[in-house]
């Protein structure tokens, strides 16, 4: 029986570390992936998400609707900064690190001059269940799920659907695809909203688990850009395949050596990874297919 509740254990953790890594990293692959910009502050679309959850919660909105609401108050955030910043930086690679991390400075000390250094959560919603002598959160088993289940969904908007076409067509080749009369403009500033919203869904679905800070996005950006880089651009077959290795190689670390060597075993993949195979993991799994 201490056995199985052990077993039990790990694959709960298994979970909620891949859940935690693919929802971290597909704002952050979309964005780099499609559209080769370096986005620190990703973080910070995250944060907002859950701030927006948050206060819609505590107002009396159904949590599904609130999670949806900061993930399109996100979104709409990313149109507006994608429209000032960030389409005046394509192809000048430094310039747009600088300036997504001047706006990651800039959209902290707001938030913490505005909302304050912390504000009360919501609770996580499910209760809990147990298996053996272990007791696990019903909410964080679901998040697993959720994370397929928006992969999937991806995976349909990118390969079935027009734009999806055009934005692969834009991304591999800009000029011929403005010859053809493809509005790429249009494209960019929807593929960057797709990746702020789907930062601000992680954000939103990870609130109801954490104390919200303005500097929450940070808890997030280290695992989103391992992911990244272990994964490569491909943010499909890149992103699954990454938070999977580096799922099991976290959880298993975690449960033998404790935390701080879970966190170091990720850092050694990627340096592994780089070192190896300099396009990621989805260049592998492309290549293989």
């Amino acid at each position: 029986m201490a056995t199985l509740s052990v077993l039990y254990s790990l694959i709960y953790q298994f979970g909620d570390n891949f859940a935690y890594l693919v929802l971290a990293a597909l704002g952050l692959a979309v964005i780099f992936g499609m559209m080769g910009v370096i986005n620190l502050a990703h973080g910070e679309f995250i944060m907002c998400g859950a701030y927006l959850t948050i206060i819609a919660a505590k107002r009396g909105l159904p949590l599904p609707l609130a999670m949806l609401l900061g993930a399109l108050a996100a979104a709409i955030a990313g149109v507006v900064i994608e429209r000032l910043v960030i389409r005046h930086l394509y192809d000048r690679l430094f310039d747009s690190v600088v300036a997504t991390w001047a706006i990651s400075l800039i959209v902290q000390q707001t938030m913490l001059l505005v909302a304050g250094p912390s504000i009360e959560g919501i609770g996580t919603p499910f209760g809990s269940f147990s298996l053996g002598d272990y007791s696990f959160s019903t909410y964080r088993a679901v998040l697993p799920v959720i994370a397929l289940v928006i992969l999937f969904a991806l995976y349909l908007l990118f390969f079935r659907t027009n734009y999806g076409v055009c934005a692969r067509a834009a991304i591999q080749n800009a000029n011929i695809a403005q010859c053809l009369g493809l509005r790429t403009d249009r494209l960019y500033t929807l593929t960057f909203a797709l990746g702020a919203g789907l930062a601000g869904l992680t954000g939103a679905l990870y609130a109801p688990t954490m104390t919200a800070v303005p500097t929450m996005g940070s808890n997030f950006i280290v695992q989103a850009f391992v992911s990244v880089v272990v994964g490569g651009a491909n943010v499909i077959a890149g992103t699954t395949p990454a938070a999977g290795v580096l799922a099991i190689i976290q959880t298993a670390l975690t449960a033998s050596y404790g935390q701080l060597f879970g966190q170091i075993g990720l850092l050694v993949t990627v340096i592994v990874v780089i070192r190896l195979m300099p396009q990621g993991l989805g260049n592998l799994f492309t290549r293989l297919r």
